[in-house]
């Protein structure tokens, strides 16, 4: 009877403490800090469309005059177009959507 007792103990601090290492790692993933649109863009478009988004080199797009809607640009950084390649492999779609807001942020400083 004893060893019921302890086997059934032991089950539920093992079925316990799974169910909290499930709820620690959806709380960090929920407390993980937002990804930086300006320096990911600093990385990875400056290249191209420059510090303010209007450089234009190899073809790439004006983006302070874009017309193209978040989502929209959220597509084109992921999926790529024209001479531009996509980012889906090396961003998350986190980091992708932080870049689409700041280059709408070049947008409204020119």
């Amino acid at each position: 009877m004893k060893q019921i007792f302890v086997a059934a103990l032991l089950g539920m601090v093992l079925l316990l403490g799974a169910a909290s290492g499930d709820q620690a790692l959806a709380l960090g993933a929920a407390n993980a800090p937002k990804p930086d649109g300006e320096k990911i863009y600093k990385v990875y478009c400056i290249t191209c469309h420059g510090m303010k988004g209007d450089m234009g080199a190899s073809g790439a797009a004006n983006l302070s005059a874009s017309t193209l809607s978040l989502e929209g640009r959220i597509k084109v950084i992921a999926e790529g177009r024209n001479t531009m390649t996509g980012f889906k492999a090396l961003l998350t779609p986190d980091k992708i959507k932080a870049v689409a807001k700041y280059t709408l942020e070049l947008k409204k400083k020119s």
